[in-house]
Formats: C-alpha cells, sequence, structure tokens
C-alpha cells in the first residue's frame, strides 16, 4: 500500500482533482521518475497530445522549482475507458 504523502499519491491525487473520475495508476521508477497510465472518459474526441497537456498541467506544482519531487514522467499513457 502507497503512504498518503507519498509522492505517488500526491501525484495521484492532482490528476483526479484535475480530470474528476480518472482513472490513474502511478508507477514509481527511479528516484523522481514515473510512469502514468491515466484513463478518463473526459478523453474522448482529445488528441494524444491534449491528453497528455491535461495530465502534466494537472501535476505541474509537484515539477516546479529546484526540489521538485517529480523530475520526470517517464511513461505517459493516456486512454478512455
Amino acid at each position: 500500500m502507497i503512504p498518503l504523502n507519498s509522492t505517488s499519491e500526491r501525484i495521484r491525487t492532482a490528476i483526479v482533482a484535475a480530470i474528476p473520475n480518472a482513472k490513474v495508476v502511478v508507477t514509481p521508477g527511479g528516484p523522481g521518475h514515473f510512469r502514468l497510465e491515466v484513463t478518463s472518459a473526459s478523453f474522448e474526441g482529445q488528441s494524444t497530445l491534449a491528453k497528455q497537456r491535461a495530465v502534466l498541467q494537472a501535476i505541474r506544482g509537484l515539477m516546479a522549482g529546484e526540489a521538485a519531487p517529480v523530475h520526470a514522467i517517464d511513461t505517459l499513457i493516456t486512454k478512455t475507458p
């Protein structure tokens, strides 16, 4: 189980706040690196780029600054249910 204050949980929470009812799977990689899979009905009809921008916009605060907990999203998969 992932601790509630972990970076993975913070990522998941931020994405769900921006994209309601999204199913989010966060897989940690190396320090500060993550793999994301986000499934949402709201992605219907959107381009891949638009879907990825929505996800990255949701976590921008976790990627900002020198001490940011998220350094890279190594894989970003977005899909509709």
